[in-house]
Parts: C-alpha cells; structure tokens; sequence
C-alpha cells in the first residue's frame, strides 16, 4: 500500500504577472528528479476578482524544452501563442502546451471572465520532455470539459481522466511519457482504491477537503503530498467534499537544467536556449 513520504504544506502566495495569484506547491523538489517528469505546480486562487476593462493576466514570454498544463476550475483562461494558436478555456477546460524547441505565448482572463469578474481558480503543471524530444514541434491542445470521461471510483467518488487511463477509459491529452492525470472528487466521505503503475512517481494535490493516504497522517486543504514509487496500491480516505488531483508518471531519469522558462538537460543547452529567444527564432506574437 502506498503511503506519504513528505506532506508539504501551503506555501505563501506571489502573483505571476496581475492575474495569477500562485502558491508553487513543490517547495524544495521543483526541477529535481525527486517529482519528475513533473517539473513544477502552481496553484492559482481561489480568489476572487472584481470586474474591470483592463486585462489582466501575463504579457508575452519565451518557453522551451517542457509541457505547460493548465487546468481551469473557476474563471477562464485566454491562451495566444507565436505558432497562431488562440484559445479560451473555462471551468473544467485543460490547455496543454508543448512548448518543445521553443515558443513564444501570452496569458490572460478572458475578456468575458474580466468584464463580469467572480472565482478564479486555475492549477498549472509543468511536464517535463525527455531529451529526445526537447526539439519537438511547438503544440496546444485544447481540451474541453465535454470530451474528459469520468469513471466511478470502487469505494467512492469519481475521477476525470485528463491524461493516461483509469479503470476502463483513457483520457484525451497526448503525451511524451508514460503518466496519468486525474482531477477527483468526492461528494460524500468514502475510501477508494486504486491501481497505479508500480515505479511511478506519485503526487496528490488537495484542493478542497482532506484525505489520508493508507493510514497515515491527514492532508488537509490546499496541502501536497509526495507518495512513494514502490507499490501499485493506492487507498485514499476523503472528507466529504474534497477534490483532488493526482499526478504519476515514469521518471525521466535525466539530468535536468533549468533557469526561468527553459528546461534543458545541460547548462550548454540552456545558453543555446537564450541565444535561441535573443535573436528572435521562437516566433513572434
């Protein structure tokens, strides 16, 4: 049976750009090997906006050698990138961004969500790409709440499957490597059991509620918990109302290098990586 190795806590929020206001949820492990293929989580809200005509949100920026996930639950989110993609997704979207050899994109609420304003709450996952597909063409999938299958979970609440497979559906993000993502939820207090591939790095994220890991201690809101890789057995014990996102995958088993939006594998790819941006070749928006 699994069971938490490190539970971290809340950590204090910052804003990324005026629209995002985050807590980066893997503390001390973001961009090391201990979480991979994740690289980085941050959690956006919940808060709560006033309207305005103004746009609010993250002007243009460069990424390179990674995935970006973003799952919205309240508000929505618009999405422009320097190969021509344009998108806005909403409660219960998913835009997933393969940055690969390199892109340029803007993020901002959408027009509506900032003339109207209300609940804004978004998570956003960074995967990262194995080296050999560091060079892979730019891409964005748009992935509607609509076409995400939901199964019931044996012992009790349910699960959306963004990416990999649970029970009997698959979910419809594509991906590099072997992983799985799946928003949970629970109505009502249950304990549920699932299967995860053995190896895989393991990751329960609360938003709502709280739930216990096997028997170990409580994590409660907007708190992480690091599980361990070895056994496929995983029992979770849920508050009513909790939500929850899971994350495993196959580590990557690569050296990471990373500075500020490039991830690399060594510090030469990282140079090549900003010389890359400087002289203008990851588009323009």
């Amino acid at each position: 049976m699994k069971k938490a190795n490190e539970i971290l806590s809340s950590p204090p929020a910052h804003w990324v750009g005026d629209g995002f206001p985050v807590r980066g949820m893997f503390g001390k492990h973001v961009f090391t090997e201990s979480v991979s293929p994740f690289l980085m989580l941050d959690y956006a809200g919940p808060a709560q906006f006033e309207p305005t005509s103004r746009r609010r949100g993250v002007d243009g920026h460069p990424h390179k050698g990674f995935e970006t996930v973003t799952i919205v639950y309240a508000g929505e989110v618009e999405h422009h990138d320097s190969t021509g993609n344009h998108g806005v997704i909403g409660p219960g979207d998913v835009q997933w961004m393969t940055a690969g050899a390199g892109i340029l994109h803007k993020e901002y609420h959408s027009e509506n969500f900032a003339r109207e304003g209300g609940d804004f709450e978004m998570v956003q996952l960074w995967v990262n790409l194995p080296a050999k597909d560091k060079g892979a063409k730019p891409g964005y999938q748009s992935i509607l709440n609509a076409d995400i299958p939901t199964v019931s979970l044996p012992g009790g609440g349910e699960a959306r499957v963004i990416a990999g497979s649970l029970l009997d559906q698959t979910g419809p993000a594509k991906t590099f490597s072997p992983m799985n993502v799946w928003d949970l939820s629970y109505p009502e207090a249950a304990t549920s059991r699932i299967e995860l591939p053995e190896g895989h790095t393991c990751i329960v994220l609360v938003r709502r509620g709280s739930v216990r890991i096997g028997d170990g201690p409580e994590v409660g809101e907007a708190s992480l918990a690091i599980l361990d890789a070895g056994d496929a057995r995983l029992e979770i014990t849920a508050s009513s109302g909790t939500k929850a996102l899971i994350l495993s995958g196959e580590p990557l088993g690569e050296p990471i290098a990373a500075q500020g939006p490039f991830v690399m594998n060594t510090r030469e790819e990282l140079v090549d990586a900003m010389r890359q941006f400087q002289r203008g070749a990851m588009g323009n928006l």
